[in-house]
């Protein structure tokens, strides 16, 4: 069981027998009766996002979650292969299955896929990965680090904001809970 003190982005819980995932909480605290939690939550097996207020303290289920290490082989159209490390078997995942993690993702990646009653749900990228920029304007000369930023379309079609020396075929880190420009990468 988790308490709403536990409550953070990214908790995996479990309410009326459907896992979700916390997308956003703000404990509120009024000056006339108790406290509570509000918390913005996305369903993992269809994806609607749901708001859901707790009483502070109160207890919620933890879901019977199952994490497989994968990798993902190629994407085809909306559809995403992925391959258990293990024994070899390949599923496939619709876009809804596979969700924000299909901007980060990479031929031949190790990823978490997550199961809830044996059926893949969810699929979890590393908290940071290495792309590619395929497209960006050109860095001018006097650019500097402490400079501004530009956008730049990395490999896997996601666009960021990166800093201005930044060109077409540098390797960047990208924080993948947040979509930002972290460090190039020689």
């Amino acid at each position: 069981m988790h308490s709403t003190a536990e409550f953070k982005k990214g908790l995996k819980i479990e309410l009326d027998g459907v896992p979700y995932t916390i997308v956003d909480f703000q404990h509120v605290k009024p000056g006339k009766g108790g406290a509570f939690v509000r918390t913005k939550m996305k369903s993992l097996l269809s994806g609607r996002v749901l708001d859901q207020t707790f009483r502070s303290g109160e207890k919620v289920k933890k879901p019977d979650l199952m994490e497989r290490e994968m990798q993902y082989l190629y994407g085809d159209g909306g559809d995403f292969h992925m391959m258990d490390n293990e024994t070899y078997e390949q599923i496939m995942l619709t876009e809804d299955q596979v969700g924000e993690a299909r901007l980060y993702l990479r031929e031949n990646m190790a990823v978490k896929v997550l199961f809830f009653n044996q059926q893949p749900v969810a699929v979890e990228v590393p908290l940071f990965v290495e792309l590619e920029v395929a497209q960006t304007e050109p860095g001018v000369k006097g650019d500097t680090a402490a400079g501004g930023t530009k956008p730049a379309t990395l490999e896997s079609g996601v666009t960021i904001q990166v800093p201005l020396f930044i060109n077409e075929g540098d390797r960047v880190k990208v924080d993948t809970r947040t979509g930002s420009y972290i460090e190039r990468v020689k």
